[in-house]
């Protein structure tokens, strides 16, 4: 764990996150106030307001997520497992207007501390007024119905990004499960109705998260929409071969179109051995971060921790010791204008260009 003590005093620089499950640990809380105790701080998890406080979490997309259903009997370890069941609409739905309700009674009840942002200035003035910057977004599409009405309605309330799968098949398409070391090509792409949802979300503007579709559906999304292509959590799978990381091809394609990669810090998606293993070197997220930029160029990385969502580096522990990483590319010599870029400048390009009219 970061021993903040050691903390440089200097104001840490701001870090806007591709990815997170805070709204899932929250919802499965039991006993208390969740809104509160993510304002408040508490021990558990690894991200609240405290905690981004001290590590300078500034703002991030955070993920609303359908849990599996767990069957009668079924062991606790199952519950994320790559062959759960799909998801009921009725259920996802339920589901998701609750963590987005939760989302909502936090940005009320922060008195002006946390703000869900819908366009890219609100999140400039969000890190000017140092407030944090919330974006609505959607780890599996299983909410969404054939008619796309609760897409708008969600559209709405505030969502601007939206994984059309989890590592499950859906109405949508084939997630990619979770195998190492294993190919991403695993399984069919987007099924009509996914096809239909890309040209949705580009009518929309709704950003397209490609962190857990197999191969043939990141095939076929880059083939349809017009938005640059993004992994909001995701990484090399030259370093990783693990089936949820990214091809040198996938890459290629991700730089061509503008887009960027939000890099992952869950273990499995950073060690060659893909273990869960929270002795896991927190520099590891530092080498797929120099391998991206080798592949994608400095405006095509950032910073997708998958907090509350993931085994992650001891070291790192939770969002109050972001600046670790910080540190650490300084360590390699990257400089200022660099880091800044990885840690918000080009989150904030690929959103705009993504939200708002050409």
């Amino acid at each position: 764990m970061v021993d903040e003590s050691e903390m440089t005093s200097s104001p840490p620089v701001p870090i806007f996150d591709g990815h997170n499950d805070v709204l899932l640990r929250l919802f499965r809380r039991s006993g208390g106030d969740p809104v509160q105790a993510f304002l408040d701080g508490e021990e558990a998890g690894q991200l609240d307001f405290v905690k981004a406080g001290k590590g300078g979490f500034a703002g991030g997309l955070f993920a609303i997520f359908v849990p599996p259903v767990r069957r009668k009997n079924e062991a606790q370890s199952n519950l994320t497992a790559t062959d759960a069941p799909a998801v009921e609409i009725a259920e996802a739905q339920r589901v998701t207007f609750a963590m987005a309700a939760l989302l909502l009674r936090i940005e009320r009840a922060s008195q002006g501390r946390v703000r869900i942002c819908r366009d890219a200035a609100a999140i400039e003035h969000c890190f000017a007024d140092k407030t944090l910057a919330a974006v609505l977004h959607i780890e599996g599409a299983e909410a969404i119905d054939e008619n796309f009405d609760v897409l708008n309605v969600l559209h709405a309330a505030g969502l601007r990004s939206l994984g059309p799968v989890w590592s499950r098949p859906n109405a949508f398409g084939y997630g990619v499960p979770f195998r190492c070391p294993a190919s991403p090509d695993i399984g069919p792409g987007l099924t009509d109705l996914g096809k239909a949802l890309v040209a949705e979300c580009n009518r929309l503007r709704i950003l397209i998260d490609l962190s857990h579709l197999n191969e043939k559906g990141f095939w076929d999304v880059a083939a349809l929409s017009s938005a640059p292509l993004v992994a909001t959590h995701s990484n090399a799978h030259a370093i990783s071969p693990h089936s949820r990381n990214l091809t040198d091809k996938q890459l290629a394609a991700i730089r061509d179109s503008g887009g960027m990669v939000g890099v992952n810090y869950a273990a499995s998606f950073l060690r060659p051995d893909g273990k869960q293993d929270k002795d896991t070197p927190a520099d590891l997220i530092i080498q797929h971060i120099q391998y991206l930029l080798e592949h994608l160029g400095e405006d095509g990385v950032g910073l997708g921790s998958d907090f509350d969502g993931a085994t992650i580096p001891a070291e790192l522990g939770s969002a109050a010791g972001l600046q670790i990483l910080v540190q650490g590319m300084r360590e390699r010599q990257f400089g200022n204008e660099l880091i800044e870029k990885i840690c918000f400048r080009n989150w904030l390009r690929v959103l705009k260009r993504t939200w708002e009219p050409a």
